[in-house]
């Protein structure tokens, strides 16, 4: 659960874990990422699906952060954009969206020329590519099958930024695919029934559901966090 005090940091498309890795936020981020590791004890975890219930609700900002988290550890992490109707991660590590995913899919470009560099030791992007007119077959196809096989030996941890569970079908094809799947909430924004029926959605599509992490939480001042760790300006 991340938690922002009143004078939070205003993430947008900010990587917060790289650019103020002392942060209360990044700490919340590092918190998330144990989470992750705790859970991946039991099963090996490849592969982690980002989603919504709605768009605007953070699940780029989380997926990138987390990203950069598990490759600040010393993972080999590789963050795609799956979301192939309003992609963002280019604009988050300001790279072109082209070539990117479905360049792949549509057989134009092979894996090593899609690949792209980041500023994070450790990670590197896959942005989306050019929009296409049926991103649920894309996703649903036999290319993205075979990509997600190539790409879960290439890598300690492959992470999928999808759209919004209940606004298309992306991100249901998407998580049957992989191994696990985070649902990103914002507080006081998100309706409870809304939640419910994503993940409902999502347990449908067989979805291995991880968690939720609850977005865009004031954390009050005086509040126990802010007393151990000092006040974030």
């Amino acid at each position: 659960m991340f938690k922002k005090k009143k004078k939070r940091l205003q993430l947008g498309r900010k990587l917060v874990t790289s650019n103020d890795p002392k942060s209360i936020v990044s700490e919340q981020f590092r918190t998330v990422r144990a989470n992750i590791k705790f859970a991946m004890k039991d099963k090996q975890l490849s592969t982690l699906l980002f989603t919504s219930t709605s768009i605007g609700e953070g699940k780029s900002t989380a997926a990138a952060n987390i990203a950069i988290a598990l490759a600040q550890e010393g993972k080999k992490v590789l963050l795609v954009d799956a979301d192939l109707r309003k992609p963002t991660m280019h604009y988050t590590f300001n790279t072109p969206i082209s070539p990117g995913l479905t360049n792949l899919l549509m057989s134009q470009w092979n894996l090593g020329s899609i690949i792209k560099d980041s500023e994070t030791k450790g990670l590197w992007i896959i942005t989306c590519g050019p929009i296409p007119s049926n991103p649920a077959e894309l996703l649903g196809s036999n290319s993205m099958e075979a990509f997600i096989r190539d790409v879960k030996d290439r890598y300690d941890i492959v992470i999928f930024d999808a759209p919004p569970v209940l606004s298309v079908a992306d991100a249901q094809i998407l998580s049957e695919k992989c191994d696990g799947t985070i649902l990103v909430i914002s507080s006081g924004t998100t309706e409870k029934g809304n939640a419910i029926k994503a993940k409902e959605a999502l347990l449908a599509s067989r979805a291995n559901i991880l968690g939720t992490i609850l977005n865009n939480y004031k954390l009050e001042k005086g509040h126990y966090y802010n007393q151990y760790y000092g006040e974030a300006e």
